[in-house]
């Protein structure tokens, strides 16, 4: 059976890739820990470190254990949430797992603003997760409410939700490239442009995905840059190093340097979803259900 806390040791080890810099982290002496991860791969038959003379690295097989055993803690804390907000009753706290747009567009901090306001004493644990973790985590109580860009299934047993955005994207390009003095843009003018495309950590293939919306959208990007979020897009469109599609809610973080243009032909936008449980057990999931969705302007569902 496996043992949380040497779980917990082997993630320090493995991030550091030094028993003595994970010790000095974890509060404990050299000897201790390094027994502590032999034993762990001694119960799993597995090696998950290539020992050098000054530091040690994870094997392959190390590798994909570590993601599956942060997943594991990353659920055991939740668990241990969950056990303590049920202990405490009904004003315990709430679970809540998103994705960046959620807070990019506002909603759940103005949800939360809003909680705050009414019940200022409810502890609020947030946990960025895919959408995959998310919907687990409401199947299994670990979660109360999960904010998505796709929601789930129709004839999902377990879960409803409900849309809460559609964010439209705009063209944002430096303020002194040629595209900048028009009014209207072309599809056309696009194609062949650098591009400054934004990442989407939930989805493997999303520079395909971006190169397929705009191949549908009438033209062929140059993708010079990846960025990581709309902001840091944003802040390479103002250095003039390229175009960039960022959704509508995130244009009021633009600056001089930069021009936005609205595209009528282009339809892709970015969606949010809220999704729960269909049974509540808290009258307070119930509530904060309520004020996410009257947050987004999103009646309640019946």
């Amino acid at each position: 059976m496996l043992d949380l806390r040497q779980l917990r040791y082997f993630v320090a080890v493995a991030e550091t890739e030094h028993v003595g810099r994970a010790a000095e982290r974890l509060h404990m002496s050299q000897s201790p820990l390094s027994r502590q991860i032999a034993q762990l791969e001694q119960n799993l038959g597995l090696t998950l470190f290539e020992r050098g003379q000054q530091r040690i690295r994870l094997t392959r097989d190390g590798k994909v254990f570590l993601a599956e055993t942060r997943a594991l803690l990353q659920h055991a804390d939740r668990l241990e949430n969950l056990g303590r907000r049920l202990g405490r009753g009904d004003e315990g706290g709430l679970c809540i797992g998103y994705v960046v747009d959620a807070m990019h567009t506002g909603i759940l901090p103005g949800a939360l603003r809003a909680v705050h306001s009414e019940r200022p004493g409810v502890h609020i644990a947030l946990y960025n997760l895919p959408p995959a973790e998310q919907f687990e985590g409401l199947r299994q109580r670990s979660l109360d409410i999960a904010l998505v860009r796709e929601p789930p299934s129709a004839d999902d047993p377990d879960l409803l939700a409900a849309p809460l955005l559609q964010d439209p994207l705009l063209l944002v390009l430096p303020a002194g490239h040629p595209l900048a003095a028009r009014e209207e843009v072309a599809s056309r003018d696009l194609d062949g442009q650098p591009w400054i495309a934004v990442e989407n950590a939930q989805d493997p293939a999303w520079r395909d995905t971006f190169v397929a919306s705009c191949t549908a959208a009438g033209f062929t990007p140059e993708i010079r840059f990846a960025a990581a979020e709309p902001l840091t897009a944003l802040g390479l469109v103002a250095s003039g190093l390229g175009l960039a599609l960022v959704q509508k809610s995130m244009v009021r973080a633009t600056t001089e340097d930069v021009a936005v243009r609205e595209l009528p032909w282009n339809e892709t936008s970015v969606r949010l979803w809220a999704a729960w449980h269909r049974v509540d057990l808290r009258p307070l999931v119930t509530s904060f259900r309520t004020t996410v969705l009257r947050t987004s302007g999103i009646a309640q569902p019946k």
